[in-house]
């Protein structure tokens, strides 16, 4: 059940949290969180500076010969802990992801909520199984060891979409791996993963191992990119903000973790389910006002299915609820803030000129009108090389296109840049299983579209990125992998010596 608070009474000291405490931030220029649902602001506060950045990696410095040293079974304890807690925390957290996001609270309640708690409880067992290789003999009179360690400290930068899941994706892998971690959130909402950090500290995880710093992109984001303490980089967002991060990141030399971008397709071949397929279209399509990477943009539909599909997607996006996001018969809540309703409506318009808008295609008017609300819309006739195919739209805007063979469909699905997630549907399993090896993406479903798991990856091809979140997977990027080699012999002069000494040796 959702817990309600007062923002700022919460939040009285700051939107800073530094070595276990909430801090104002000192750049002197104020931010405002506003309820997407009502344009009202519901929270106020002091951006972070770059001094602020300082104070958090000095933080997370110092934090890291003791949490680095702490053995598995400490670091995973302290995680279960801070599961137990996140649990307790349900309600509160739900109301503020809702509050700041503007998404349906049953979304919050069932899914961002319960996801997180599950990957902090996952991370909590992962943590004692980093793995190495045995130690064994690889050459004469040697032994070696592969050692897996920590980096040191991380600088996250998540996006605004779903701020409590991406703290939890970037800091869980990261903290469980000994690193310690330093995350900007998205200025616009900082409210959960204040939340996540505290949370965190109660569970008794020492100050200074996670530390968030709310501040802009350009002065925050790319100051804790480039700080010469920072070992590693982990981004989500935008591809071309990523190319920005990647820039800034390599001029120290240090480890890269980027998810970008996505224009997943969804491939319906003409012997799938059509009532499956559809439902699967819009669900996928308008999951979180589809504000998701890996939500259902593009369908690709088989011939003799297409005008099928394209009525039944239209009659059943008529159906879906907009409304006030507390409100649990509410489907679909606005798009995170009215810049971002209008970047959308925006495509659509420009879609009008070269496709069909079949359905939606406008705000809403009436008691929804003061909120960032845009109606399911459904889009035809685009040609593949259209902006509204090809370019990330991140709003509720499916595009159909029809394809005829096999070849062409999953040709289609993958002539764009990005290749995070896809799906397939068919009753033939040779067709997925063709389907699922053949298109180029992290993630490929069959028969449903967005299921994710704390145990399986998740990350991209192309320009989607590289790296994983989630899984055990994750300590890939998150550790670094020594080799220790041990003389068993004893002797002064080894064989190898000739090379040097000739025969000296």
């Amino acid at each position: 059940m959702v817990q309600r608070f007062d923002v700022h009474e919460r939040f009285a000291e700051g939107a800073q949290y530094l070595a276990g405490e909430l801090r104002d931030g000192s750049s002197g220029r104020s931010q405002q969180v506003v309820d997407p649902a009502t344009g009202e602001q519901v929270f106020s506060y002091r951006l972070a500076s770059t001094a602020d950045v300082d104070t958090a990696v000095r933080a997370a410095a110092d934090a890291f010969p003791g949490w680095a040293g702490a053995t598995p079974g400490e670091r995973s304890n302290a995680l279960h802990r801070f599961a137990a807690v996140l649990g307790e925390r349900a309600g509160e957290l739900a109301y503020a992801e809702s509050l700041q996001c503007g998404k349906p609270v049953k979304l919050s309640e069932e899914f961002d909520v319960p996801g997180s708690v599950d990957n902090a409880a996952f991370f909590a067992g992962a943590a004692r199984h980093l793995e190495g290789r045995s130690a064994g003999e690889y050459s004469p009179g040697h032994t070696s060891v592969v050692r897996r360690e920590p980096i040191g400290v991380v600088g996250s930068i998540a996006p605004w979409n779903y701020p409590l899941q991406m703290a939890a994706w970037k800091v869980l892998p990261a903290i469980a791996a000994g690193n310690t971690i330093v995350l900007k959130p998205a200025e616009i909402t900082p409210l959960t993963s204040l939340m996540f950090a505290q949370a965190a500290t109660e569970a008794g995880i020492p100050d200074g191992v996670l530390n968030i710093v709310s501040g802009a992109g350009r002065e925050a984001g790319e100051h804790l990119a480039a700080h010469p303490d920072v070992a590693m980089t982990s981004f989500t967002g935008s591809t071309a903000v990523g190319k920005r991060v990647a820039e800034i990141a390599t001029s120290t030399v240090k480890r890269l973790h980027l998810e970008l971008g996505g224009k997943a397709p969804f491939v319906v071949f003409d012997d799938a389910d059509l009532e499956a397929a559809v439902h699967g279209a819009v669900a996928g399509a308008l999951i979180n006002s589809g504000q998701d990477c890996t939500a259902a943009t593009r369908a690709y539909v088989q011939r003799p299915l297409y005008d099928a599909f394209v009525s039944g997607v239209a009659d059943l996006m008529a159906t879906v609820r907009l409304g006030d996001p507390f409100d649990p018969a509410t489907d679909l809540g606005p798009l995170v803030s009215h810049t971002q309703r209008d970047r959308v409506a925006g495509f659509v318009e420009r879609a009008r000129s070269y496709a069909t808008v079949v359905t939606g295609g406008e705000a809403p008017q009436g008691d929804l009108a003061k909120g960032a609300y845009y109606r399911p819309t459904l889009i035809t006739g685009a040609a593949q090389d259209s902006e509204a195919v090809q370019q990330e739209i991140f709003g509720p805007v499916l595009v159909v296109l029809p394809f005829d063979s096999d070849d062409e469909g999953i040709a289609l699905a993958n002539d764009t840049p990005y290749g995070l997630a896809a799906s397939a549907w068919s009753r033939d399993v040779y067709r997925t299983g063709r389907a699922s090896r053949e298109i180029k993406a992290g993630c490929v479903w069959v028969n449903d579209h967005i299921p994710i798991l704390s145990e399986m990856p998740h990350g991209g091809y192309k320009a989607s990125g590289f790296g994983k979140d989630m899984s055990a997977y994750s300590f890939e990027d998150y550790t670094q992998v020594k080799h220790v080699m041990y003389d068993n012999t004893g002797a002064a002069r080894k064989d190898w010596h000739r090379t040097v000494f000739g025969d000296r040796a």
